[in-house]
């Protein structure tokens, strides 16, 4: 496993430590699940379980659809040219 160095702040550091003391683990370990998170291609371990399924609360309903708007049509090359007069 690769070992980096980088130099930060004394007050970005305490906030690092105090992090990782908060979540049981090290300082290297925090840091590299940090990294981790925000370079890996994949999504994060057990995210669905803990975002999308870890919604408390009433049922989320899905509202009824709206028909499709029609519009009118625009013709775009008489657009244009009353829009830009000189063009060709």
């Amino acid at each position: 496993m690769a070992q980096l160095h980088l130099y930060l702040p004394e007050n970005l550091a305490e906030k690092i430590r105090l992090r990782a003391a908060s979540k049981h683990q090290s300082v290297s370990a925090f840091l590299a699940e940090l990294v981790r998170s925000q370079i890996a291609d994949a999504w994060p371990e057990r995210y669905f379980e803990k975002v999308v399924g870890g919604w408390v609360g009433e049922p989320l309903q899905r509202p009824e659809s709206l028909g499709i708007e029609t519009r009118e049509e625009i013709d775009v090359s008489t657009r244009h040219q009353r829009l830009h007069p000189d063009s060709k």
